[in-house]
Parts: structure tokens; C-alpha cells; sequence
């Protein structure tokens, strides 16, 4: 797949494989405190750079199958990543759809990368890739997520209790989608 720009920067969305390692490492180890609130308790080697190697190697195969995109948002060199969008459970057939979850590095909160990167991402999987719904959950608690989502053009569609374990317990959440405006019937 090939590496997506971002408007009004040099920062790009690529397909994280195994060669992005090092960066993807450095990024999760900077920022396992900061998404800790909004993240499953991680099992203890989850920040093995073995264990995250096989994580990406996986993730470019579920890219080249179509079941999963999990993209890096990374600096035009290559060096840096600064944040996750993950587009997961991919369904074709008559449904077309997947779920969406995203992490920024603390130090890049705020800055409206994650809106940059979601736009070019999603524009890619309903354009080429034609998918028909986009699917993300928010804990309630969530400003952040909330704002952005509703910035992106999802609408609210329910509030599903006891949704997710995040941070060790089940917590509630609120649904939302996005639909391509090209499916019109």
C-alpha cells in the first residue's frame, strides 16, 4: 500500500510492518503512561521489541489480506512516529465496514495531527479501498475523542454499556460511525 500525505505538513500515514520496529517501539515505550487511561491493560512483554516486531509483521499481512490497516503516523524522514490509527475488522460483503481506534503521542496532543491523519486515512478506505462504514467508540469521559469524531463528521448512534475492559475495567461507551457520502443508495 502505498503512504498516504498529510495536508499542510510533512508528516505521512504508512502501513506499520515489522521495519518500522524501532520507531513503533519508541513510541509506545514514550507513551505507556499517557494512553493508559483509554487502553486494555497490556501483558507484560507487550513493550518486548521482539514481541512488537511480530505485531507489525502481522499487521502487514493483515494489510496485504484486507482485514486490518493499522497505520503509523510518522515524520517525513521516517524517524519519528507520532501516533496510531487503526482500522480493524474489516467485513466486506454486504456490510463494507470496520472499526476505527487512534492514539497521539502526548507530546503531539492537540495540534490537530489526529484530524489530519484520520482524513487522509478515511478518504483512502472509502475512495480506493470503497468501504461503506466506519465504526468508533468513545469512553464517555473522552472530550478529546468525542470532539474529534464529531469534527470527522460521525454521528452518535447509541450508548453501549459495559462496552470495552479499558484500563482493568468494563466501562460504557458511546457509538459512532461514519458513512461514505459517495453510497448514497
Amino acid at each position: 500500500m502505498k503512504i498516504l500525505s498529510m495536508a499542510g505538513n510533512d508528516l505521512r500515514l504508512k502501513i506499520l510492518t515489522d521495519s518500522d520496529t524501532e520507531i513503533a517501539h519508541l513510541y509506545f515505550r514514550e507513551n505507556q503512561q499517557h494512553l493508559l487511561p483509554w487502553e486494555p491493560i497490556r501483558p507484560d512483554d507487550f513493550y518486548n521489541v521482539e514481541v512488537i516486531q511480530q505485531r507489525l509483521w502481522q499487521a502487514g499481512k493483515d494489510a496485504e489480506q484486507g482485514c486490518a490497516y493499522q497505520f503509523g503516523i510518522v515524520n517525513g524522514a521516517g524517524t519519528e512516529m507520532l501516533g496510531a490509527c487503526n482500522f480493524t475488522h474489516v467485513a466486506r460483503g454486504p456490510f463494507q465496514a470496520c472499526h476505527l481506534g487512534y492514539s497521539i503521542a502526548a507530546r503531539h496532543e492537540g495540534k490537530g495531527i489526529m484530524t489530519q491523519a484520520l482524513t487522509a486515512a478515511i478518504g483512502h478506505l472509502f475512495g480506493e479501498l470503497g468501504l461503506h462504514r466506519i465504526m468508533a467508540a468513545y469512553i464517555p469521559t473522552n472530550a478529546r475523542s468525542e470532539k474529534l469524531l464529531l469534527r470527522l463528521g460521525f454521528e452518535k448512534e447509541g450508548y453501549a454499556k459495559s462496552y470495552l475492559k479499558i484500563a482493568g475495567r468494563w466501562q460504557d461507551h458511546v457509538l459512532t460511525s461514519l458513512i461514505n457520502p459517495q453510497h448514497t443508495e
